[in-house]
């Protein structure tokens, strides 16, 4: 069987790996040079802890055995099975925290709920003063700006995967083939379209204008190395608010009696922090679903973020390296993983993961590959 895949994010490129994998012929065609999009520009978090309970949290955790597996063959990947703390302060926000510990699947998600000398036990960088600690032991990382990289050097040395950067593809050609802007005819038994955020020009055309499929926009911030080790991610307890795994009753309380912080609200904000490689940290982010959105970046959100990772740490922050916006594409529909649709003989669009792309990707493609039957 020979597989054409458009696009080079996270996303696509798992399902090539899944196609080289079972066999396949491959070729893998990118409008960039390098994929450029929400697959760099993330926290590289294999995110289990706050997945919906069912489908999610199932595809989550399928997705992190496959990125351990691929992890033990590409060093590069840079994979750690780091887990994550959420500090708590005041009886609210812990509610939240012991309702999420008290869940049937929270033994799938290695929640444990910790005092501040056990949390600081597994991250001794979180000198700040808090509560308790919501701790998943499932939740893992990779790096993000070379992942892709990596995956695909390691595809580069099977004879049977192709990588065509720079070139886009214009038309779906009679059955499963494209056209790309080179004028060259890609002709395969399968094509699937990854492409990511890009939802117009031919992703509208042939997926129609009610396309289950919104955009997001982000801001994030990368630091200079901290200096000593962060062993784990760190998320906020703005992160309950963003993720339905912590849906309850505590958290209603939470949301009437302390709602978040003006800044916070007004850019739909959580915490989450990752230790790069290099020993940065990556913090972030901010949600925006209005369009048009904004071409530029603002301040507000970067100093929120800055006072909070201070207030865990309990010192001042490195110097900020870097900052940036992204844009994602989520699935509308809150009871679907992924949006996987065939747009014509041959063809399949799969799209809108959301902020569970890198989490999920190889379940997604994994999933793709048993259903078309490769």
């Amino acid at each position: 069987m020979k597989v054409a895949v458009v696009g080079a994010g996270v996303l696509g490129t798992l399902h090539a790996w899944q196609a080289v994998e079972r066999g396949h012929e491959v070729v893998q065609i990118e409008r960039e040079a390098e994929a450029r999009g929400a697959s760099l520009r993330n926290f590289g978090q294999i995110w289990v802890s706050g997945r919906a309970g069912g489908e999610e949290l199932e595809t989550a955790l399928r997705a992190r055995e496959i990125w351990e597996e691929i992890g033990g063959r590409v060093p590069a990947l840079g994979f750690r099975a780091n887990g994550s703390l959420t500090p708590v302060r005041g009886e609210l926000e812990r509610a939240v925290a012991e309702a999420a510990v008290a869940r049937p699947d929270a033994a799938a998600r290695g929640h444990k709920l910790l005092t501040p000398d056990e949390a600081r036990a597994l991250n001794p960088a979180l000198r700040g003063e808090f509560d308790a600690a919501l701790y998943c032991e499932r939740d893992a990382a990779v790096e993000p700006r070379t992942a892709q990289r990596a995956l695909r050097a390691e595809l580069l040395g099977h004879p049977n995967y192709t990588f065509l950067p720079g070139r886009e593809v214009r038309e779906v050609v009679g059955e499963s083939a494209v056209r790309d802007d080179h004028g060259e005819v890609h002709t395969a038994d399968v094509v699937v379209l990854c492409t990511g955020a890009w939802l117009g020009g031919l992703v509208r055309e042939l997926a129609g204008p009610d396309l289950p499929v919104r955009r997001v926009r982000l801001q994030m911030m990368q630091t200079d190395p901290l200096g000593e080790p962060l062993p784990t991610s760190v998320a906020d307890a703005d992160s309950f608010r963003y993720y339905p795994a912590y849906a309850s009753a505590a958290l209603d309380v939470l949301d009437a009696r302390q709602p978040q912080p003006a800044t916070a609200a007004a850019h739909r904000m959580q915490l989450l922090m990752v230790q790069r490689a290099d020993g940065g940290l990556t913090i972030g982010d901010t949600h925006e679903y209005e369009h048009p959105f904004a071409f530029d970046t603002v301040e507000e959100p970067y100093e929120h973020l800055a006072a909070v990772v201070e207030s865990l740490l309990g010192r001042p922050l490195p110097r900020i390296r870097r900052r940036w916006a992204g844009v994602y594409a989520q699935c509308t529909d809150p009871s679907r993983v992924v949006h996987r649709q065939r747009v014509r003989d041959g063809v399949w669009l799969v799209t809108g993961p959301g902020g569970r792309g890198m989490t999920c990707a190889p379940a997604i493609a994994e999933r793709t590959a048993n259903e078309l039957g490769w």
